[in-house]
């Protein structure tokens, strides 16, 4: 293999493999990146065994400046490599594989030599030909990465809970992940698409993703028995599915309240994160809302033995229902908000004890719900 190439463009496309790679894999060639030379252009290729990242530095995009000499392939540890890399002090590098694996970095008047290792030995990543597809923008998946992943499990007693429920059906994608003390719940319209599938992709692997989406691309999602694929331009980012039914959830949404209030998402988050200085030092982190509409009041109480108390009046956009004073874990609360951004909510009660949602106030819909389960003080 030997091929010369633009030093930024290829630190680009080594960035993007290397979110998948990890020191803590018990597979030691998944350390390293592969990199493929053919005609089309130079394939970096990162995996962890649970995500795989591939990419494709095109040789008919001129701005890469490649130039394939000879064809080949080479797995070469990450770190160091990527390190090189970024050290060398010309724009422009070239590489070049001996029959050993030994492999010659040149740049300039630098030059490093490399062990690499056999890329034929490189894990073979799974061929996703499937019909079950959805393609969205990327500033919506993303949006929708980040309003559900929120309430994924960090708790592998219930592996299941760690990813987010994707379920596609009757042209309508549902969203949802809980960890049995909240749910985060998002709806969106596809008209065109007539596929239909229920699969759980883990929080971590979306997380991960989002980092990587071009919110003005769009991002296309394939289905496999066990895997799936989602395509970005020259980028194919792969995640194993968690395998499982997961919870119905569908029942756990509650359709009528006995107190309604109304808040700007930016002011409650502000008083939230006030009264949480609070509660965080203190055992149970807990604070206490209570609304008095008679009064037109919400008041926020967070207390800790050790430090003291706060007490905060808000003055709610509107309040309607009964008398209510609920106890919550405020980072819960403080996510849903950030979840929602600058928007006015509308908070649903029930009781002291029951679970109370959280919805943007123009959605009539319900197509994106938070709800959080409160806390007993008695």
């Amino acid at each position: 293999m030997k091929f010369s190439i633009k030093r930024s463009n290829f630190i680009d496309g080594i960035n993007k493999v290397s979110r998948a790679i990890s020191n803590k894999t018990t597979i030691p060639i998944l350390t390293g990146i592969k990199i493929d030379a053919t005609k089309k252009g130079i394939t970096l290729t990162g995996s962890n065994a649970d995500i795989s990242i591939q990419t494709l530095i095109d040789s008919k995009d001129h701005d890469n400046e490649l130039a394939i000499s000879e064809p080949g392939s080479i797995v070469l540890p990450a770190r160091f490599f990527s390190s090189v890399v970024k050290k060398l002090p010309d724009e422009m590098m070239s590489m070049s594989v001996r029959d050993d694996f030994q492999t010659v970095i040149k740049s300039g008047n630098s030059s490093f030599t490399i062990n690499g290792l056999d890329a034929s030995n490189y894990p073979h990543l799974p061929k996703i030909n499937t019909d079950k597809s959805v393609k969205l923008s990327g500033d919506l998946f993303k949006e929708i990465i980040h309003q559900t992943v929120i309430a994924v499990s960090n708790q592998e007693s219930r592996p299941i809970l760690t990813g987010v429920h994707f379920a596609l059906k009757n042209s309508q994608l549902l969203a949802v992940a809980t960890d049995s003390h909240r749910l985060s719940q998002r709806k969106v319209a596809l008209p065109n698409n007539k596929a239909s599938y229920d699969v759980i992709i883990p929080g971590k692997s979306l997380m991960e993703l989002s980092r990587m989406i071009d919110q003005h691309s769009d991002v296309e999602m394939r289905l496999s028995e066990n895997q799936v694929l989602f395509l970005m331009g020259n980028t194919s980012f792969y995640s194993r599915l968690l395998e499982g039914n997961y919870p119905d959830t569908s029942q756990l949404i509650p359709d009528d309240s006995t107190t309604q209030v109304q808040f700007e998402a930016p002011a409650l988050l502000a008083a939230i994160e006030r009264a949480s200085l609070l509660s965080h030092a203190s055992r149970n982190n807990v604070i206490q809302m209570s609304l008095k509409p008679g009064q037109d009041n919400v008041t926020i109480t967070g207390n800790s033995p050790d430090v003291g108390n706060v007490k905060e009046d808000l003055k709610p956009k509107a309040i309607k229902g009964k008398d209510l004073s609920i106890s919550f874990n405020p980072d819960y609360m403080k996510d849903a908000l950030k979840s929602l951004g600058n928007t006015m909510v509308n908070i649903d009660f029930l009781s002291a004890l029951r679970p109370f949602t959280l919805l943007p106030t123009e959605d009539h819909q319900k197509n994106f719900v938070q709800l959080i389960t409160p806390v007993r003080t008695f």
